[in-house]
């Protein structure tokens, strides 16, 4: 299946995201995490792309080994750093051979000890420039790009991100997925201005539950999500208690997806950081299955 059918079927197009594990033993835990979690037969797993010097190398194998294990659709996670475009296009080629047909474009965080993204001598400046090359050389992809609720980072406004957007879109994207966000007021916002911009492929929210208080505020430090205070509290509350934090945390996406389910979004996609046990308490809870 492409990314491209699975929204707009009538059904919940159901998505999770996982990255290349570093140690054989991670290996192990991943596979029983997406075990775990095909029960609820998603539309799709996707693998993330690391950045230079990182685990990227593993992504092909490893998503290309999640489809063939499993019978699921996958798509791979392919970014601008670090690269020429004869790199990228000799990556996804190789893509196209182990028979995968969907790519998450993306532009790519700065490498570690890079304040600022910088162009790599031969390759691509954007996301956009990333969708276009796709278009252009590999049509038989289906490509899903990212969006922020909360702006990027980067932006120097709300308006310009959009426009950004749109020209990811125009340029040939199947499918928004969106950044992790925790005030469904955000997304409700940049569902209006993006509907109200004429883009018309589904926008797709991103979840990520939370279940360590430390590690959630340093994601959400690098990329510019917020935490609803009453939120916040009820997770220092439980600050020396991990199954405290945990069960406010599942508690609260919980409440955050049938609240988005309710507005009528065509799907979800989870962001599992390699774990299976708060997302699946929490498609148990909704009763959804892709």
């Amino acid at each position: 299946m492409k990314i491209v059918d699975v929204y707009g079927t009538g059904k919940v197009g159901l998505s999770f995201e996982i990255f290349p594990p570093k140690t054989e033993a991670g290996e192990i835990l991943l596979f029983a995490a997406i075990e775990a979690l095909m029960a609820y037969r998603p539309s799709f797993v996707s693998c993330t792309y690391g950045a230079v010097g990182s685990t990227r190398e593993n992504t092909l194998e490893l998503t290309a080994r999640i489809s063939k294990t499993f019978g699921v659709t996958t798509a791979a996670h392919r970014t601008c750093v670090g690269s020429t475009i004869e790199e990228i296009l000799r990556w996804l080629e190789e893509a196209a051979d182990l028979g995968l047909e969907n790519i998450v474009a993306l532009r790519g965080d700065p490498p570690k000890g890079q304040a600022e993204f910088e162009k790599p001598e031969g390759g691509l400046a954007y996301a956009n420039e990333l969708v276009t090359l796709i278009r252009q050389e590999f049509r038989h992809f289906s490509i899903a790009v990212a969006g922020y609720p909360e702006t990027h980072q980067e932006a120097p406004s709300p308006a310009v991100d959009l426009a950004n957007l749109a020209r990811k879109v125009k340029a040939g994207a199947d499918a928004v997925i969106t950044q992790l966000f925790y005030d469904n007021r955000d997304f409700f916002d940049f569902r209006r201005r993006y509907e109200e911009a004429g883009i018309a492929v589904p926008l797709i929210p991103g979840i990520l539950p939370v279940l360590n208080l430390g590690q959630v505020q340093r994601i959400t430090s690098m990329c510019g999500a917020k935490m609803p205070a009453s939120f916040l509290t009820e997770l220092e509350a439980h600050r020396d208690d991990p199954d405290g934090q945990i069960g406010v945390g599942v508690r609260y996406a919980i409440q955050q997806c049938r609240e988005l389910l309710d507005a009528g979004i065509p799907g979800l996609h989870f962001y599992l950081l390699n774990k299976s046990e708060a997302t699946f308490q929490i498609l148990q809870a909704l009763k959804l299955s892709g």
